[in-house]
């Protein structure tokens, strides 16, 4: 009898570190962009803008990692027969 498998979807841990960093991205991004550029603190470097970049393209890394090489799971998974259940009692 073969097992059904099925992917683990949204609550795969990839999708969810590439949302928060692909929010956290966004926010710093339109920091770096429209916010008030203090570069003299950071030597000349507009540092929201280039971690928000960074931190973009790490989530997008995350969320094509997910989407490319899903996890799959067996529907048969975590669930024990009661023959299985008595094993070592």
């Amino acid at each position: 009898m073969a097992t059904e498998k099925h992917t683990a979807g949204a609550l795969d841990i990839r999708n969810i570190i590439g949302a928060v960093l692909g929010i956290y991205g966004v926010i710093l991004l339109g920091m770096g962009l429209f916010g008030d550029t203090e570069t003299e603190k950071t030597g000349g470097v507009n540092a929201n803008l280039w971690a928000g970049i960074a931190l973009l393209v790490v989530g997008v890394g995350f969320l094509a990692w997910a989407r490319i090489r899903p996890v799959v799971v067996p529907d048969d998974a975590g669930h024990t027969t009661d023959d299985q259940s008595h094993v070592g009692s």
